[in-house]
Parts: C-alpha cells; sequence; structure tokens
C-alpha cells in the first residue's frame, strides 16, 4: 500500500483494510501504519464519531493508542521522510525498526544510513543489548560531565564566601528564600538544555 494507495481508497474501505491488516501485524505494519498516520493526519475517525485517533483505534479494533501511534510514526518516519524501500524496512521488521527510531529521528542522514544496516544485520537481542549499553555509556559521561560542572561550581563559591559547604547551603537557602521560584525555574531550563547541547556538540567534534 505504497505510494499513498491509501488517498484513493474511501472511509469505509480505508477502516475495513485496518481489521483486515490488524490479524498479522508483523507482516502488514507498513501498510497499516500508512493508514492509521492517513486517519491521523486527516482526524478521519470523527467520520466514526470520535473525538481522539485514541479512542478511535481502541474502540473499533481493540488495538492501543500507543501502538497505533507507534506504527502510523515509523510509516511517516521510515517511508515518507527516510523514503527507505517497503523491502528494507520488512527484512528489518517493527521491532527492530522501533529500537533504533529514537536513534534516527534526529540523526543526520549518514547516521541514518548506518542504524539502518545495523538493524538490517544485526539479531533483535543483539540489537536491543548494544543500544542498552550504548545509552549506559552516554548517561554516565553526562552524570561524570554533571559531576565536573557540580565540583567546579562548589569550588568557585565556597572560596568567593570563605565558607564550608554547609555553610554555603545555608547562605544559598537564604538568597533562594524569597526568590519567584516559577523564573528561578525557567532559567534552571533554559541553562541545562543549554549545557546539554553544549556537551552534546563536544562528543560530536571530539575525533
Amino acid at each position: 500500500m505504497s505510494n499513498n494507495k491509501s488517498e484513493l481508497m474511501s472511509p469505509d474501505e480505508k477502516f475495513s483494510a485496518i481489521a483486515n491488516l490488524k490479524e498479522k501485524l508483523e507482516d502488514n505494519f507498513i501498510a497499516l501504519g500508512e493508514l492509521l498516520s492517513d486517519i491521523k493526519r486527516s482526524k478521519l475517525y470523527r467520520f466514526k464519531g470520535y473525538e481522539t485517533f485514541k479512542d478511535f483505534v481502541e474502540a473499533e479494533y481493540q488495538l492501543s493508542g500507543s501502538l497505533a501511534s507507534k506504527l502510523a510514526v515509523t510509516y511517516d518516519l521510515y517511508i515518507v521522510e527516510m523514503d527507505v524501500d517497503e523491502s528494507s524496512m520488512k527484512e528489518i521488521g517493527l521491532e527492530r525498526l522501533q529500537l533504533i527510531k529514537p536513534l534516527v529521528q534526529k540523526a543526520d542522514w549518514d547516521i541514518r544510513d548506518e542504524w539502518l544496516k545495523k538493524a538490517t544485520d544485526t539479531p533483535t537481542n543483539e540489537l536491543r543489548s548494544e543500544i542498552k549499553e550504548m545509552r549506559r555509556q552516554e548517561k554516565e559521561e553526562n552524570t561524570d560531565l554533571k559531576k565536573v560542572f557540580i565540583d567546579q561550581y562548589m569550588e568557585k563559591m565556597v572560596t568567593w564566601f570563605n565558607c564550608s559547604k554547609s555553610e554555603l547551603n545555608f547562605k544559598l537557602a537564604l538568597y533562594f528564600q524569597d526568590a519567584d521560584l516559577d523564573d528561578v525555574k525557567k532559567l534552571v531550563k533554559e541553562r541545562q538544555r543549554a549545557f546539554e547541547q553544549e556537551t552534546q556538540t563536544s562528543k560530536e567534534e571530539t575525533p
């Protein structure tokens, strides 16, 4: 059902097609994703009297809203945006496509191609373990960078106030007791985002 064949179908034909395709999800996840993406984007579920896409798929097809959205997003990402051919997608399979999806969504094209090749050549369990280990290492690296930042900050502040760390906490409490916490929260979020973007850029630039 590539090349937007769903656009040629009537609403009732689309609804019937979903029911038929759902029976063999793994074999039909591309065609199913196309239909669900079309219905979600065009809000065609209102044709059946539903206010939300989630309510529609759960009531009509006993398909969880999260799974239906995943199928639609998978079609949009790999077929529409990345123009991956259907045979390659079927060879990789839905589960492995889901595993690499967070890694390819915002990646450059060469990185996307690398992950697609890896997903094609790597068994599911091995791929899952590799991604899990990669995320663990990234988390450790980010934790280490935050620890360095905290240590540098603490050293600077205790030197400036010429006090102990516990006394510094008291002084910071005095400073923040009347602060506008909404403004503080907003500022912290902005600076945290900038910190994370800077550290990510540094990691990418490191040979």
